[in-house]
């Protein structure tokens, strides 16, 4: 008989637990409700998962929580509508139980604020925090190997963020992990106390009383360089602000009705199943409706801020299209930085008070925690993790604990949306659906292969409750 976290039997490490989930972003947040909707709906057939978070509370992008900015994604992508519209952890339940329900319809909108949908998830993962240990960093996932040197259940190690607490241990069946995307700086340039990349802005730019330079240069094409530049604009009205890209000018996001069905939860079934070559294809096709892009209206408003400046005959907001960063130092009070123009080769410095680097996220490296199970899972010829329709690794037939990539590194077989909203309801129901699956495969396995059938029967019920 297996042992469900609570149960009278223990390893050293504590009770064995159905799953941990490293990270509680928004990603493993869907997931943990996920999971309480089918552990409500399965009285005895609990999953019991435990989640560890780096971040003291739960927060999402805080530093970009700029005032009046909204999200680019429907409400109804929110962390459950898609999967079971009745979930009590919807954005419209959410709204209800604030007494907005009726202010935020005649809106006439389908995009919050981001300070809104920050509240919202806020909300949610408040309803699970005797599940999350905050303020602890995993360090590395060890195999646990039983007498047959196959690898059943992962030792999940971690340590405060803060603090002198040493090391813990938590074993797991699975683990999933939703440790979501780390910054992306140019060649060559560090952060540092006046370079700084956007996801801190509003944490940084409220430190900057006195300024010796009157100046900011923001670096990237995308939406947040584009809401860097105007908050910037906006907040410090003394200030000189450089945007810098290489393209011409900012590139507008394509939202259309068609190109938006690349977000569509049947678009990810497509796109696992596609060549490689059509995968590649796809990429590059709908780039333009998520990478290096900007809200029309934002990009009509930055225009217009830049002309009227012209007319009067200050201009704060300078566009210094077709250029790039190519040498950032710390000076006195604030940085250096060296502009080259791509069209003449000429370079520009520019002292300034602070640089702010909007050039994008990576996906972490999972090699980072898996430690000696990186050798058990399988990758492509790319040198790529292998991942499976559920969104599991594919290990050698040693490992039979679950291992689960969500949030990031699944770019390249599950598409566009791995890193964004679109599919967080949809995704975190196929991820439970799949730990339901795999414990009665155990379950089956452990009664010496009675009711083959039962793994698909679960599986099944388990889909039609979703």
């Amino acid at each position: 008989m297996s042992v469900r976290r609570g149960d009278s039997a223990h390893t050293g490490c504590g009770p064995i637990e159905d799953l941990v989930g490293i990270g509680f972003g928004p990603a493993n947040l869907a997931l943990a409700i996920a999971i309480d909707d089918h552990n409500r709906r399965n009285p005895g057939s609990e999953i019991h998962a435990g989640f560890l978070e780096r971040q003291e509370s739960f927060g999402w992008h805080r530093g970009m929580l700029i005032e009046g900015a909204t999200m680019q994604v429907s409400f109804l992508k929110d962390l459950v509508t898609m999967r079971d519209p009745g979930s009590r952890f919807s954005f419209l339940h959410y709204l209800q139980e604030h007494g907005r329900l009726a202010d935020f319809i005649n809106q006439k909108t389908f995009f919050p604020t981001r300070v809104e949908f920050h509240d919202y998830f806020a909300w949610c993962a408040a309803e699970f925090a005797s599940r999350v240990d905050y303020g602890r960093a995993a360090v590395v996932l060890r195999p646990v190997r039983g007498g047959d040197g196959e690898t059943e259940y992962v030792d999940v190690v971690s340590r405060a963020v803060h603090g002198p607490d040493g090391e813990s241990v938590r074993r797991t069946r699975n683990v999933v992990l939703g440790t979501g995307l780390t910054p992306r700086l140019p060649d060559g340039v560090s952060a540092g106390p006046h370079v700084w990349h956007n996801r801190d802005l509003l944490f940084r730019a409220a430190g900057l009383a006195d300024r010796p330079h009157r100046r900011f240069v923001v670096v990237g094409a995308g939406q947040s360089a584009a809401e860097s530049a105007e908050y910037l604009h906006r907040t410090f009205p003394d200030a000189e602000v450089c945007a810098v890209f290489s393209r011409y000018g900012y590139s507008p996001a394509d939202d259309s009705p068609y190109a938006n069905r690349i977000f569509d939860p049947a678009a990810v079934d497509h796109f696992y199943d596609a060549p490689e070559d059509v995968k590649q294809a796809l990429l590059g096709y709908h780039a333009n409706t998520n990478y290096s892009v900007v809200d029309g209206e934002l990009i009509e408003q930055l225009y217009r801020t830049a002309y009227q400046e012209k007319v009067q005959g200050r201009e704060r907001l300078r566009i210094l299209n077709t250029s790039r960063l190519t040498a950032v130092e710390d000076v006195p009070g604030g940085a250096r930085a060296v502009i080259r123009s791509l069209a003449t080769g000429e370079d520009v410095t520019l002292d300034c008070d602070a640089v702010i680097l909007a050039t994008g996220y990576r996906p972490a490296d999972p090699g980072e925690l898996l430690g000696d199970l990186a050798g058990e899972c399988l990758t492509d010829g790319q040198g790529r993790l292998r991942i499976d329709r559920d969104h599991r690794v594919l290990t050698t037939g040693r490992v039979r604990a679950g291992i689960y990539l969500q949030g990031g590194g699944t770019e390249h077989t599950h598409g566009i949306t791995s890193t964004l909203l679109s599919t967080l309801a949809v995704r975190s129901g196929e991820i439970c659906d799949s730990l339901v699956l795999g414990r009665t495969e155990r379950d089956v396995l452990a009664d010496g292969g009675a009711g083959a059938g039962a793994a698909e029967a679960a599986l099944a019920g388990a889909q039609g409750r979703a």
